[in-house]
């Protein structure tokens, strides 16, 4: 028997209003996904800062938009 939550549990997980903090960040050790979906799935994925991993995917994001920013300027 796999411990793996079922789609019903990751869905009931994304709408509790006890997981997002400040009602915009996903917060939620029990979730094992790196990109979940926001509360309106219409509005993409939103990222899990309960998960390490996800704040590494994070700080390389911000990372490569700042980088971006910079040498746009130098141009």
């Amino acid at each position: 028997m796999s411990n793996k939550p079922t789609q019903e549990q990751y869905d009931a997980w994304t709408d509790d209003p006890e997981n997002w903090r400040y009602s915009f960040f996903y917060y939620n050790p029990k979730d094992d996904r790196l990109l979940p979906p926001k509360r309106n799935r219409m509005l993409g994925w939103t990222i899990n800062f309960a998960n390490p991993k996800s704040i590494i995917v994070f700080a390389i994001l911000l990372a490569a938009v700042v980088a971006i920013l910079y040498l746009a300027e130098q141009v």
